[in-house]
C-alpha cells in the first residue's frame, strides 16, 4: 500500500538581505496509512515550514511531495485546494474557530463545504464531539467552551471529513499540562479509531512518546 505522505528532497529557503536562509534541507519522510508520527524540533528547526509545505498551504518549495501516491508539488491553486479538501485535516496551537458558530456547527461547515447533506453531516459532527467528551456541549459557541473544549471542538472539525491525513501543528501547546494529556490522549484514540494517519509537530518530548514514531528537525535537516 502506498504511503499516505511521502517527500523526497523538500527544500525551502528564502532572502533576507544579501543573505539566503535554508528552513529545509533536502527533507525525507514517508508516512504509513493509519500511523501517528510526531514531529519534534526546537523552535526555529522548520517544523512549523515543513508542515506548510505537506499541507499544500504555501508555495516556494523544491522537491517531491506525494500524497496518496499522488505528486502534489505540481498541482495548481485549485487543484492543491481540492486536495486540502478531500485528503487532509488541520489542527493547529489556537482552534481558528468560527466565533458565531456553536461547536456541532463548526464541525457541520467543513462537511457542507465537501458537499455533504446537511442530516448526516450534523450526525457525523454529534458523533465525533460526544467521542471527545463534548457532547453536553453540542450548542455553545466558542467563547463559552474551555481551551481545553475549543481544541476538542477543533480536532473534531479536522476529521470530519475523514481524511487520510492529519496535520497538527502544537496542537496542545496553548494548554496547561494536565489539559495538555488529556486532549492529546483523546486526539489520538480518536485518530486511531479513525483509521487516519497524523504528523504532529511538537517541541514536548513527553508528548512525542506517546505516537507511533518520533522523526527529529535539526536546522531543516530530519535526523
Amino acid at each position: 500500500m502506498n504511503d499516505v505522505l511521502r517527500t523526497t528532497g523538500l527544500t525551502r529557503s528564502f532572502r533576507q538581505g544579501e543573505e539566503t536562509i535554508h528552513v529545509l534541507r533536502g527533507v525525507d519522510l514517508s508516512v504509513a496509512p493509519g500511523e501517528i508520527v510526531a514531529l519534534v524540533g526546537p523552535s526555529g528547526s522548520g517544523k512549523s515550514t515543513l508542515l506548510q509545505a505537506v499541507g499544500l498551504l504555501e508555495g516556494g518549495f523544491q522537491g517531491s511531495i506525494m500524497i496518496g501516491g499522488e505528486e502534489a508539488a505540481k498541482l495548481d491553486a485549485h487543484g492543491r485546494t481540492i486536495m486540502r479538501r478531500d485528503r487532509l485535516g488541520f489542527v493547529y496551537q489556537f482552534h481558528h474557530l468560527l466565533p458565531d458558530f456553536n461547536a456541532t456547527e463548526n464541525v457541520v461547515l467543513p462537511q457542507l463545504v465537501h458537499g455533504a447533506e446537511r442530516k448526516p453531516a450534523d450526525d457525523r459532527a454529534v458523533s465525533l464531539l460526544t467521542a471527545l467528551g463534548l457532547g453536553h456541549r453540542l450548542t455553545h459557541r466558542p467563547s463559552q467552551l474551555s481551551g481545553g473544549e475549543q481544541q476538542r471542538v477543533a480536532v473534531a472539525r479536522a476529521l470530519a471529513n475523514r481524511p487520510a491525513l492529519v496535520l497538527a501543528d502544537e496542537p496542545t501547546g496553548n494548554l496547561d499540562e494536565h489539559t495538555a494529556d488529556v486532549v492529546l490522549a483523546e486526539f489520538l484514540r480518536l485518530v486511531r479509531g479513525e483509521g487516519s494517519a497524523a504528523l504532529i509537530a511538537t517541541h514536548n518530548e513527553r508528548l512525542a512518546q506517546k505516537m507511533d514514531r518520533v522523526v527529529r528537525l535539526h536546522e531543516g535537516v530530519l535526523t
